[in-house]
């Protein structure tokens, strides 16, 4: 019976369960050893990728998460008498350098919008620490305009490459999310423009989903693309290069600085714990 995973989740690890096949899907249960294991995560580390280009640590480090799950069955179930993947070496994964925008980039950020269809989207990214997948996720029943708030329900992810909706990424993700006046306000003025968008595309534009972003169509935004923008906007903009997951980062420590409760800006974030915002 297949797991409760999320569907990304699933992907990853059955890429995994590939990965860990090809390389040592001939050698027995029981002849398996530490020593074996780890050469499998060096292997995986220097060519496990596409054409055998070099596999990220995160991606040899789910193999290892497969691979130690698989082997603890094994040994449960008495097809081998210890696990030796619990034995081996974990690969670990280093985090992402973070770099995070001053307040003034910030606001030079904001003024390269201008003009762009989804500027409204990079705003909730840069004043809500909402995720990616969140903000291209929401839906306009999620918009609270009397409470100045938003409900964080779902999500709009890829999977293989294809666009997925699914639940939140954790249990703490499901959360509720201020929002200030100007922002209130700007979301009613996107939300005109895209009922003119809606009347102009007719029959094209599809009934389901009443996403708060789109494509210019009514078809869900593809993350892919829309982080493609961001690295326009601030290519053109001229600010200092960071990912589009930065903005959560550079909410966070803006948010700090000026006074705000760690708890509070955690439950923001949507993290189980201050400690996952390093």
């Amino acid at each position: 019976m297949r797991p409760r995973l999320r569907e990304t989740t699933w992907v990853s690890y059955e890429m995994a369960a590939n990965r860990i096949a090809r390389q040592i899907g001939a050698v027995s249960l029981q002849a398996l050893t530490p020593l074996q294991v780890e050469s499998l995560y060096a292997t995986l580390l220097a060519s496990g990728g596409a054409g055998g280009r070099p596999l990220a640590p995160k991606m040899v480090r789910n193999c290892h998460i497969v691979l130690r799950r698989a082997l603890a069955d094994a040994e449960r179930f008495g097809l081998v008498s210890r696990n030796p993947a619990a034995a081996a070496r974990a690969v670990a994964a280093p985090r992402a350098e973070q770099r995070t925008w001053s307040s003034e980039e910030i606001q030079r950020f904001f003024e390269a919008l201008a003009g762009e269809r989804l500027s409204m989207a990079f705003v909730l990214l840069s004043t809500t620490g909402m995720r990616r997948g969140e903000v291209l996720g929401l839906r306009w029943e999620d918009v609270d305009f009397a409470g100045r708030a938003l409900s964080i329900v779902q999500t709009l992810t890829t999977v293989r490459g294809d666009k997925h909706i699914g639940p939140p990424k954790t249990g703490k993700s499901r959360r509720t999310v201020s929002i200030d006046g100007v922002t209130l306000d700007a979301l009613k003025t996107h939300r005109k423009r895209q009922r003119v968008e809606r009347i102009a595309a007719a029959d094209v534009w599809p009934n389901e989903g009443d996403l708060v972003f789109t494509a210019e169509f009514g078809d869900p935004v593809h993350p892919n693309r829309f982080s493609q923008s961001f690295d326009r906007i601030v290519r053109d903009a001229e600010l200092p290069r960071i990912r589009l997951h930065d903005l959560r980062h550079s909410y966070a420590t803006l948010a700090l600085k000026a006074g705000e409760r760690p708890k509070i800006v955690s439950e923001r974030l949507g993290h189980s714990t201050f400690a996952d915002h390093p």
